[in-house]
């Protein structure tokens, strides 16, 4: 098999697991919008969670990818038994930096609490709650950068599928905890933040099986001297500051968001979620899948191979973005009442979310085009240039955001999040052109104007289709999901037909690794 079909294979495995991962997340957010709907309640929760997350994304799953993965690739390619005493040496000093972070931060909770939930600063009961929170979800952060690092590992080994698959674990878990425990506790909201600790425990013991049948041993062994151990800490400064840039851009919203009326917190959590599900699906998958193979090659030292490997993989991302956009946009409004509107979740808040979505969906095609032009960068063990692009992405996002929640309200923070991705994407292919002397942009720029027709086709018709009166309404549900099934059915149908007229190179290639399959 040629590496782009590994590379396909290992997305569409990834995409399989995360598809199925994805469904018991909006399954587990659909639980929690019944309970909580979009009120202060859910506003203190997901403020909450904000602070363990922003350093799960430092520590684990940006730094894991950035540093780790490239680096433990070259050690595979030239000496395996080395590759796993460095699979040791880094849990161990993972496990050392990440559970102290979580120490200092139950004790300092409420200093992150005070920045993050200004706007709850004079609510003393909002303020505790939230305190309380955080140092119940601190924990995650320990076993999610654990959990990251068994993903890495197997990622090297080309594993893809357990590790796409184990955050269904965490969500099976934090659907577990609310439905057993919010109606024993004092504080109901309380079980989601139980949920989430224990499942990044779930999450990180669910890829043990799979990370031992590699070889591969967790004995601790403290070398922070070791070579590829300084090598990595090196490539993770920079990466954890690009990942910090990437962050703050969510957290700069969320912080303004408290300072709106209350449910803006809530709004844009749940749009964020609906916008990053291709991202998480596609993104994501094509992204981690495509790292290795990048790494190989940049330590073989064939450039011409790394640049084909990422021209392929950058269209093939745009090919399924572009629709993945289209239909956000066209079926926002029908696609927040069928999950979220029952219980007490409100039209009110469905409305407030769908907007906030329309604005991040406007730069879901560069927020994905990133998870493969910055893995381009890592495979090369430059971990610097992404951080530059992402300063002055996060500059322009932190002006937009203050020059739009005035007329926008919280649907201004999330354009301005739009366009600063589209800004880092953009700036971040110019850098890896000059890098590389060359990326076949006119070959990638000829799929996206493709692709982005045919998608604007789909999701007029798509948007005409679903313009009922049924959206604004509860109930009905059956019916509903039946119709949206069968408009994104007819929609991925017409996209196909439009593409195959066309010419896209994807589809053809698309099909012909599914015939080829279906031969074999």
């Amino acid at each position: 098999m040629d590496e782009k079909g590994r590379i396909a294979r290992a997305a569409g495995s990834m995409s399989v697991a995360t598809l199925i991962s994805r469904f018991l997340g909006y399954t587990r957010d659909m639980i929690l919008a019944f309970y909580f709907g979009a009120t202060g309640l859910s506003d203190t929760f997901f403020v909450a969670f904000r602070v363990p997350n922003l350093l799960r994304e430092l520590f684990a799953e940006g730094s894991m990818t950035a540093a780790f993965v490239p680096v433990l690739t070259e050690y595979e390619v030239k000496d395996p038994q080395e590759a796993k005493r460095l699979v040791r040496i880094t849990f161990s000093f993972l496990f050392a930096l990440a559970g102290a972070v979580c120490v200092i931060g139950i004790i300092y909770a409420p200093k992150f609490v005070s920045v993050l939930g200004v706007g709850y600063i004079d609510d003393p009961e909002k303020f505790a709650r939230t305190v309380l929170l955080t140092r119940v979800m601190f924990p995650f952060l320990l076993f999610m950068s654990l959990a990251a690092l068994i993903m890495g590992a197997l990622n090297v080994k080309r594993v893809f599928f357990i590790s796409a698959v184990a955050p269904a674990m965490l969500n099976i878990t934090i659907i577990v905890s609310v439905v057993a425990l919010v109606h024993t506790l004092d504080t109901p909201i309380l079980a989601a933040a139980i949920g989430v600790s224990l499942g990044g425990l779930v999450q990180f013991a669910f890829q043990l099986p799979s990370f031992y049948k590699q070889g591969y041993g967790l004995a601790p062994l403290w070398k922070p001297r070791h070579p590829g151990m300084i090598r990595m800490v090196k490539l993770i400064g920079p990466a954890v500051i690009g990942m910090a840039v990437a962050q703050i851009n969510v957290v700069v919203s969320t912080t303004l968001a408290t300072l709106l009326p209350e449910g803006s917190v809530t709004y844009l959590f749940y749009a964020m979620r609906l916008a990053h599900f291709p991202v998480g699906v596609f993104g994501v998958a094509v992204g981690t899948a495509v790292l290795p193979s990048l790494s190989t090659h940049a330590a073989n030292k064939d450039f011409d191979a790394l640049r084909e490997d990422f021209s392929f993989s950058l269209r093939l991302l745009l090919f399924v973005s572009l629709p993945s956009m289209a239909g956000l946009i066209a079926l926002k409004e029908p696609i927040v009442n069928l999950l979220l509107q029952r219980g007490a979740w409100t039209y009110v808040a469905t409305v407030g979310t769908s907007q906030a979505l329309m604005y991040y969906s406007f730069g879901l095609w560069a927020y994905m085009g990133v998870r493969v032009v910055a893995p381009a960068f890592y495979s090369m063990q430059d971990t610097k240039t992404p951080v530059k692009a992402g300063v002055i992405a996060l500059t322009l996002n932190v002006v937009l955001s203050f020059a739009l929640m005035g007329p926008l309200k919280h649907s201004g923070l999330a354009l301005a999040n739009a366009l600063s991705s589209m800004l880092n994407f953009m700036m971040l292919m110019l850098l890896l052109r000059k890098k590389l002397q060359r990326v076949e942009g006119r070959r990638i720029l000829r799929s996206f104007l493709k692709s982005a027709f045919a998608s604007a086709v789909m999701g007029v018709l798509a948007w005409a289709v679903l313009r009922q009166p049924m959206w604004t309404m509860h109930g009905d549900t059956g019916l509903k999901a039946a119709l949206m099934l069968g408009v994104i059915a007819g929609s991925a149908l017409l996209y196909v037909i439009l593409s195959r007229i066309l010419g896209c190179e994807e589809l053809d290639f698309i099909v012909s690794r599914f015939m080829n399959k279906e031969r074999r």
